[in-house]
């Protein structure tokens, strides 16, 4: 089974997931934005061997740790989609406007493809390509036990910005749902910050995307 805990880390509260397969004890740590201490901690107390890193995204407040961590750890970078290079290549910019710590830059081990899986011990998580809050942002999807990690895509009753550089909010609706909803109303999700939820709530309340909106 696959397990996850979320750890909250930078000036943002953005959510990181520590996740990992029960039966190896083999994890992954998805959108690791800062906070290194906070994460280090978690996987010591979790007791569980991280493998690699999964990116939905390439905003600094879901990246900054990254390259800090791949470095000391030699784990593999996974994702997003090679349409964020853009925002990665800009990292140094984006601490600076932020006022963030310096951090460095990295280039992804593998970009990720709408359709493509990525396994952690023996659990799978399917890939999922759902542009506009950037261009190359991906969702990570569990469907055994209905769970997924969607990043700045979709939040409990909001939706990602669009108003960044190659933002586009009619691409970021279509993307939540023509690639999320057909997934299942009982599809809990991880959002990059704030509390979970699940596609059957967010259809019926989001003041963005609920199906009401659209007839």
């Amino acid at each position: 089974m696959l397990q996850f805990k979320i750890i909250p880390v930078t000036p943002f509260q953005q959510n990181c997931s520590l996740i990992w397969c029960d039966q190896t004890n083999e994890a992954a740590l998805i959108d690791p934005g800062g906070d290194l201490h906070l994460i280090e901690a978690a996987v010591a107390h979790v007791g569980v061997t991280v493998k690699q890193i999964l990116l939905t995204h390439g905003h600094l407040d879901h990246v900054g740790g990254t390259a800090a961590l791949a470095e000391k750890y030699q784990w593999p970078i996974i994702g997003p989609h090679r349409e964020d290079a853009f925002w990665i290549d800009q990292l140094p910019m984006q601490a600076q406007m932020m006022n963030f710590p310096p951090v460095g830059n990295f280039t992804p081990t593998r970009w990720l493809e709408a359709g493509e899986q990525v396994r952690v011990g023996k659990e799978t998580l399917d890939v999922l390509f759902c542009p506009g809050h950037t261009p190359g942002h991906v969702v990570f999807f569990h469907p055994g036990q209905q769970l997924a990690w969607v990043g700045d895509v979709l939040f409990a009753g909001s939706i990602g910005r669009t108003d960044f550089p190659r933002g586009d909010y009619n691409t970021l609706v279509n993307a939540i749902r023509t690639q999320l909803w057909p997934l299942g109303d009982s599809v809990r999700f991880v959002p990059g910050h704030g509390p979970m939820s699940s596609f059957g709530e967010e259809r019926k309340h989001n003041p963005f995307v609920a199906d009401h909106r659209f007839g």
